[in-house]
């Protein structure tokens, strides 16, 4: 299989590919792995990946366009217009867990492409028009995806035919706030006519605080909806999450 990894930090991985299994099933080319540095694909002469969120707050977010172009380099592209047997992942600690059960999945497609998500977050534009799924290893914060990307690499090249020596050993193998973060935008405000929420660019701030809280909730309520048992909820939230509950159970 073909596994390629998108990551502004691609010396990262020189030390996982020269060792362990990574490195036998790369000998015996049942793996093949493509680095891909994010910043070969800007335009400005200090190759900027990242930019402020629309709506204000803190921290920075990986724009759209570098993505876009890295993803088309390697043949993938959009969602609807790639290859059978390629699927494009993300990084994220709002996906879904990295279980055995995914890798087993995972390893019998022909090309796994893995963006390295980093700074507060990615554009979301990248996963509504890129990404096929999100991932997480766990309940916790890194610095970035490439840890959790190694992750992946290493339990894919170890399912490949005849990296293990006896497969059959393979075989037996046996937050702060309490919920999931919400989507980030940046720049530009349009993009390929995906445009950014409305309310992002109004600068009305209660509107966008309780807009992005709302998501949280949505999110949260939609993919581990075990946190809200846990999770600090007011009286807004409840209310919400009522209306959510009956709007989903009827289909919506």
């Amino acid at each position: 299989m073909r596994l390629t990894i998108v990551t502004i930090f691609p010396d990262y991985f020189a030390g996982a590919l020269a060792d362990g299994m990574i490195r036998v099933a790369l000998d015996k080319a049942k793996l093949q792995v493509d680095v891909v540095n994010l910043r070969d694909f800007t335009d400005d002469p200090h190759r900027t990946v990242d930019d402020s969120p629309f709506g204000g707050g803190a921290g920075m977010v990986l724009k759209v366009e570098p993505i876009d172009r890295a993803l088309a380099s390697v043949g993938v592209g959009e969602k609807g217009a790639r290859p059978a047997g390629a699927r494009v992942l993300l990084t994220s600690p709002q996906g879904k867990r990295f279980t055995q059960r995914t890798a087993i999945e995972w390893a019998i497609l022909d090309h796994v492409v893995i963006v390295c998500g980093r700074y507060k977050g990615v554009d979301e534009r990248v996963s509504e028009h890129f990404i096929d799924e999100e991932f997480s290893i766990g309940d916790f914060v890194l610095s970035g995806g490439e840890p959790a990307a190694l992750v992946v690499m290493d339990a894919l090249a170890r399912l490949q035919p005849d990296v293990v020596g006896k497969f059959d050993s393979v075989e037996s193998d046996s937050f702060h706030s309490g919920l999931l973060d919400c989507a980030y935008w940046t720049r530009p405000a349009d993009y390929k006519g995906w445009p950014v929420p409305e309310v992002l660019t109004s600068g009305h701030h209660a509107k966008i605080e309780r807009a992005r809280r709302e998501q949280a909730l949505e999110r949260t309520f939609d993919r581990r909806p075990d946190l809200l048992e846990h999770a600090d909820l007011d009286g807004d939230d409840r209310k919400f999450l009522g209306a959510l509950k009956r709007r989903r159970e009827a289909g919506q």
